[in-house]
């Protein structure tokens, strides 16, 4: 029966036992296990507030974010259902799986609130949602056919064909490799035994190099091998090689539940034994010397973890300092530009000599980067075989270096918020997209933390008694003015978006400041041959956010309806006339002498029940009016910081 086919009841329960029955056994993996994880937890709480900062935290921590609650909730349904965009969005971002034809994806989509989130999950529907090492998986495969630049080491024939390989992802992937060549790593050549197929070695192969296995192999006539010692073959050159799973990854490639499941696991284990080639071969053998000697190391050609260049990055001017000291100084703060120490602290110490690492490296993972597979495929200097290595400096700390290479050979992008925008301009400079991604994305949601009405609120400059409080603290600890140029200069959206957000729910701590002052005609310099009728892009985006930010807060304290109900009721229209009936009630009403409401005697309050006393709270807006409620606060300072802006603008001379 073919998948075209439809299945009757009877066969879809079958089916559907038979995989209960598997996932049961453990032979398949359930893609929504339930979670009762207390990370899992607070992840599905903040996927429904829609807090940005604690999403990518239980992210980097390593939460499932495919795991369901127990109401059969995933982080994603939650973020769908709750209308967070920006939530849904780092989901999806993620890895967060969004599949038609799947309840839970279905799920996801038809719960939607708003069109907006469901056209993003659309968008991510389903040509997005796929394995997030499946970029890093089909680089290393591809080095299989690159032939320029050569990045192969050793050559393997059996006979006819000669397949150009790679000495590190050998010893990396395969114990026998790793053994094979720590013993002989001058090795050039390796020749098959004339009774192993072809096709078996092949398998393998792919396999090392972290390829979906082959539907068919190669056998029968013409190929002088039957299937079924190909198959022998496979069995023989997985316990070979100590891959002791190869056979049932062959003979599953056509399963259509198992087989993607399988590569899955697969990749993620392909990916740790990279990683642990990394950890135990590049950086522990990375080399800290004086940068006034550094270009004088020389690293033979023969050795035995089979770098062929190196990489070389500068300690920045102030780091070269003690461990206590650089501890005691760093905080969340994000640093851009450079960090040398004041001249005072130089005089008063001896400077210390700037160092720089050399980190051993291969070209061929260094492809992943558009600036190197360039810089490799010339006829540059670096790009020439010698007898040493070559030195190849890259304009970055020795720590984000590490990142980017990290991130080369694993795929992780794992880095606090401190050192974000050096990754983001090492990235820009090295042209890796999704490195750039994962940094602005860890900057718009780290130092986002919840940018909500209630937070705006808070740095509010409140009045009591007439007396301000000073609460205005940037719990945050970033520079947003840097942030905002650095997307300027990196060509990041996402972060110039960032910036007019996070300025817009704390506008009032910034529009009076000459910083601000500034960014803003930055903002309007950026316009090549300006007109006065060419708007600003940062304070169209800042009065955009704005508007949110007070329409929200309306929205959710329900104003509209409130000043509804309180609204008095006519029965009796104004235009219509009383009847006769309604004037002689009235009339007899009157001469009741009942007292109107008007009439009554003021009662006297006690002092501490009087409203009016000293101590209850009188609200003020920004210029000091005092008014009712913060209904009226918020609608008088959305006003004001309009009018601040717009006189802001005549100071500059600026139309927008």
């Amino acid at each position: 029966m073919t998948d075209s086919e439809i299945l009757r009841k009877d066969e879809l329960e079958i089916r559907l036992h038979n995989e209960k029955k598997l996932i049961h056994e453990g032979a398949l993996k359930d893609e929504n296990p339930l979670d009762f994880s207390e990370g899992f937890r607070q992840l599905c709480e903040a996927c429904r507030k829609g807090d940005l900062k604690v999403c990518q935290e239980k992210i980097s921590e390593g939460v499932n974010i495919n795991a369901r609650d127990s109401y059969d909730y995933t982080p994603l349904i939650l973020a769908s259902l709750c209308g967070h965009f920006e939530v849904a969005q780092l989901l999806l971002e993620s890895g967060a799986l969004c599949e038609r034809d799947t309840f839970q994806g279905e799920r996801c989509l038809y719960n939607a609130l708003n069109d907006r989130i469901r056209n993003l999950l659309l968008k991510y529907d389903y040509s997005k949602s796929t394995d997030p090492l499946q970029p890093f998986a089909a680089h290393v495969l591809s080095l299989l056919t690159r032939d320029h630049p050569v990045t192969w080491d050793i050559v393997v024939t059996d006979g006819e064909e000669s397949l150009f390989l790679h000495k590190f992802i050998l010893s990396a992937r395969s114990p026998y490799f790793q053994k094979k060549l720590a013993a002989a790593p001058d090795s050039t050549s390796w020749k098959l035994p004339s009774t192993l197929p072809p096709a078996a070695f092949a398998a393998a192969i792919r396999y090392i190099y972290l390829g979906d296995s082959p539907r068919e192999l190669r056998a029968g006539p013409g190929t002088g091998f039957t299937e079924s010692e190909v198959v022998a073959g496979v069995d023989r050159i997985g316990r070979h090689l100590e891959i002791p799973n190869l056979l049932d990854i062959v003979l599953e490639s056509g399963d259509r539940r198992l087989a993607p499941q399988r590569r899955t696991d697969e990749l993620a284990r392909g990916r740790d034994q990279f990683e642990s080639w990394f950890e135990n071969n590049i950086i522990r053998h990375k080399v800290v010397v004086e940068t006034a000697k550094a270009n004088d190391v020389k690293w033979d050609r023969s050795n035995g973890i089979f770098a062929d260049v190196l990489l070389r990055a500068d300690e920045l001017p102030g780091e070269a300092k003690s461990t206590v000291q650089a501890q005691e100084s760093r905080t969340s703060f994000i640093p851009v530009g450079p960090r040398g120490g004041s001249s005072a602290d130089q005089n008063n110490h001896a400077a210390p000599k700037q160092m720089s690492v050399l980190y051993p490296v291969h070209r061929a993972m260094l492809l992943r980067s558009e600036f190197f597979n360039a810089m490799f495929s010339s006829a540059f200097k670096e790009a020439q075989v010698t007898e040493h290595l070559n030195i190849i400096s890259v304009d970055c700390s020795p720590e984000v270096l590490e990142i980017v290479l990290r991130f080369f050979y694993t795929e992780k992008a794992d880095f606090p918020l401190d050192i974000a925008v050096d990754v983001l301009f090492a990235a820009d400079l090295l042209f890796i997209e999704k490195l750039k991604t994962k940094a602005a994305v860890l900057i718009s949601s780290l130092g986002s933390a919840n940018m909500s009405q209630a937070q705006a609120s808070k740095t509010r400059p409140v009045r009591q008694n007439g007396q301000k409080t000073d609460d205005k603290v940037d719990e945050d600890g970033i520079d947003i003015y840097e942030i905002i140029r650095a997307g300027w200069l990196t060509r990041v959206q996402r972060l110039e978006e960032f910036g007019a957000r996070y300025l817009a729910y704390r506008l009032e701590e910034h529009v009076d400041t000459e910083e601000f002052a500034e960014l803003i005609q930055e903002s309007a310099g950026r316009i090549q041959k300006r007109q006065e009728t060419d708007s600003i892009e940062l304070l169209d985006d800042i009065r955009f956010y704005l508007s949110e930010r007070f329409r929200l807060r309306f929205d959710d304290a329900g104003l509209a309806e409130m000043i509804e109900e309180n609204e008095p009721k006519n029965w009796f229209p104004p235009e219509t006339q009383q009847t006769g009936d309604q004037a002689a009630v009235t009339e007899d009403m009157a001469n009741l002498n009942i007292p109107s409401e008007q009439a009554k005697p003021e009662e006297v309050l006690p002092a501490d029940l009087n409203p009016t006393a000293d101590h209850v709270a009188i609200i003020r807006t920004l210029d000091g009016a005092i008014v009712e409620d913060e209904f009226d606060q918020d609608a008088m300072n959305y006003e004001i910081l309009l009018d601040k802006l717009d006189r802001l603008l005549e100071r500059l001379n600026l139309d927008a």
